[in-house]
């Protein structure tokens, strides 16, 4: 895209506001995220939250789907599903070994599943939040990018049923329920069960072995709320999630495109047992929560490292090469939090307080084989434990302007050994906060700014191979400086947001890779290392317009300039550069139709910027348009639809590597993942 339709869409998202109708204003949105739950007029960050509804319209089945619909997020495409994100440029696109160190967080029913979030599927999601920009004030240091609230069902007084129905091509056949009611007399009692299974064959063809679900998706979930009403005062709530992602992974072809050549198809499945009990308590002068959650997840990433079989290599042969990890992690937290009553008329000011306590224990079991033999072995254990006391005042210090401060202090003390063997015991204090302000201009139109300090925690590369100089890393720490505006029409037919940011960031943790031997493939290692700054600025806007009675528009663009400002060492060409995953812009422009009689539609169209693939090479993703389309007709009870995703068969691509993997002359080579192919079915839904 051009500078001129940059400026062209830009200024139909700020002009919007004169595109209008009559009818009733929308019910106010509620962001959940923060210490309380607030109204998005009032929240002061760069927000994108999707509503169940809003989730129906856009997409099927999985969080992926909506991806692209949200400025300035981007993804690895290393897995089966999405895993790692980056928000801003800023994010990890791999976890190969070593300590888990994310820079998004993922919160999911207030369980942390950061870097583990593969289950984000759609069904029963009551709502779903993307906070960009640093939320260590409130999350710590896995959230110096931004953060990932999902948030499902809850269950209700009144008995519910909701079912869908998926079928597609590539073998996609989705079905789900979830039945909802009271499970006392008097209703304090509340329950919800839910299952959701998918299935789909992953959109390759594997020609060696004659099998088109080498790729393949086999994902249930399962998932159980209570909420016991104790008293008019006290509430408990509980949630209990199965998951079981058996998913196939052989995503990676010689050739780049959608037809493998493996005689070895690897895995990238993920089995989650997970558990949130919450305690909320209505007090005369304060409120009191208590949360705690525990999650046991099972991860297993094997692929076949060669991509290519022994009729393949031929006289170059035999070259044979497997990796298979088996990720064992436990994450426990517990978190204490009072709440002062909220700002009210008799009230200026409101506070928080609250200690939070995370342990993680991680365990690594790598086994690399070439030529039949065992070509490397690594088990490691990695145990974390995090303690934070963090607070937050709001002063009311007019009618229209309030004020907030939230400051974080945060001690991680961690120990990790290796078979190497290798061992570090590093324990990292940091601190973070933001200070904001929020001035109402109007009753339609309020202005906000803030300032916010972000971190992240240090770690360290476990390659042998990596000098001593550079087997540690230190912690992140970065200043954004943000500001914006959001309005909405006095008849709420118009919905509208803007904000411009800038990120100051220290000792930023970069990751690249080398190829120690260039004609040995197998000395490819993955290190960190701390840059000494970067910059990451832009713009993000959303727009919401009523065009008509039947006629509505959404519109969204992230703009992003990102620079990696100097290096303490290293790749000294890398200075100047953007960031990796980092696109220059992101649009998106929806057309939606549903009128009286039931009949709907949805157009949609997804932009995104070149971005480079890493920060050892020079190797880009092109950019590229993707239109979805969906038509159907709706009941009071029932819907059915048709919907077709990249309705053009657009090849992108969502992760590439630069590096020598084909023998006899072993030169560097750009490698592609590409994203999912032009994709059709229908979906059912019932609900009463």
């Amino acid at each position: 895209m051009n500078h001129f339709k940059k400026t062209l869409l830009l200024s139909c998202l700020i002009s919007g506001t004169c595109l209008m109708a009559d009818d009733e204003p929308e019910n106010t949105l509620v962001v959940t995220s923060d210490y309380r739950a607030s109204d998005l007029e009032d929240t002061t960050t760069s927000v994108t939250l999707f509503t169940e509804e809003t989730l129906k319209q856009a997409a099927e089945q999985h969080m992926e789907e909506v991806i692209n619909l949200i400025p300035n997020l981007n993804w690895a495409g290393g897995s089966s599903r999405p895993r790692y994100f980056q928000i801003r440029g800023i994010g990890e696109r791999s976890q190969y070994e070593g300590a888990p160190n994310p820079s998004v967080a993922m919160i999911i029913d207030d369980i942390d599943f950061s870097s583990m979030g593969m289950m984000a599927n759609l069904f029963d999601v009551s709502q779903l939040e993307v906070l960009r920009g640093p939320q260590s004030a409130r999350y710590g240091a896995n959230a110096i990018a931004g953060m990932i609230n999902v948030r499902t069902r809850d269950p209700q007084a009144e008995n519910e049923l909701n079912s869908q129905f998926i079928l597609g091509d590539y073998d996609t056949l989705g079905t789900a329920v979830s039945v909802s009611g009271a499970l006392s007399d008097d209703d304090s009692v509340l329950g919800l069960v839910s299952i959701d299974r998918y299935e789909n064959n992953g959109f390759r063809n594997n020609t060696y072995l004659g099998r088109d679900d080498t790729n393949g998706r086999d994902e249930l979930t399962l998932r159980a709320k209570v909420h016991w009403s104790l008293s008019d005062q006290d509430t408990l709530k509980f949630t209990l999630l199965h998951s079981d992602l058996d998913n196939g992974y052989d995503a990676w072809a010689l050739d780049n495109t959608y037809t493998t050549l493996t005689d070895k198809p690897g895995k990238d499945s993920q089995e989650s047992q997970a558990f949130a009990g919450r305690y909320e308590h209505t007090g005369e002068n304060v409120d009191w929560l208590f949360i705690t959650t525990h999650a046991a997840i099972d991860a297993i990433h094997s692929f076949d490292g060669d991509w290519g079989n022994p009729e393949y290599w031929g006289i170059y042969g035999p070259y044979d090469f497997t990796s298979d990890t088996d990720r064992e992690r436990d994450t426990s937290t517990q978190e204490i939090r009072v709440l002062s009553k909220p700002v009210s008329a008799n009230q200026s000011m409101d506070w928080v307080v609250g200690l939070y306590r995370q342990t993680l224990e991680e365990n690594n079991d790598i086994i690399e084989l070439y030529n039949g033999g065992v070509y490397r072995t690594l088990e490691s254990t990695y145990d974390a434990d995090t303690l934070a006391l963090y607070g937050q005042v709001r002063w009311q210090l007019s009618e229209e302007t309030n004020l907030s401060v939230s400051l974080r202090r945060e001690r991680r003390e961690s120990t990790y050994t290796d078979s190497n063997p290798l061992s570090f015991n590093p324990t990292d204090t940091m601190t973070g906060g933001d200070i904001s302000l929020t001035h109402k201009l109007s009753d339609e139109l309020t202005a906000w700014a803030s300032i916010a300090r972000g971190y992240k925690a240090g770690g360290f590369n476990l390659s042998l191979s990596v000098p001593d100089a550079l087997r540690e890393y230190q912690p992140e720490y970065l200043w954004n400086y943000e500001a914006g505006l959001r309005g909405s029409s006095a008849n709420g037919q118009v919905r509208w947001s803007a904000s411009i940011f800038e990120m100051a960031r220290e000792d930023v943790q970069i990751s690249t890779s080398t190829q120690l031997d260039p004609n040995d493939p197998l000395t490819f290692v993955f290190l960190v290392d701390n840059a000494a700054e970067g910059t990451n600025r832009g713009l993000e806007a959303a727009l919401e317009v009523v065009l008509a009675q039947d006629w509505s528009l959404d519109a969204s663009l992230g703009y992003l300039d990102t620079s990696i400002d100097s290096l303490k060492g290293g790749d000294q060409a890398l200075v100047g550069r953007e960031q990796a995953h980092a696109p220059g812009y992101m649009a998106t422009l929806a057309l939606n139709y549903h009128d009286d009689q039931g009949w709907f539609g949805r157009l949609e169209l997804n932009a995104k910027d070149e971005f480079f693939y890493s920060n050892s090479h020079q190797q880009k993703a092109p950019s590229s348009e993707i239109v979805n389309l969906k038509f159907g007709y709706q009941e009071a009870n029932w819907s059915a639809y048709l919907w077709t995703r990249n309705v053009t068969d657009e090849p992108y691509t969502v992760r590439g590597f630069f590096f020598a993997n084909e023998p006899p002359n072993w030169e560097d080579k750009r490698y592609t993942r590409l994203g999912d192919p032009r994709h059709i079915g229908v979906t059912l839904r019932y609900q009463y």
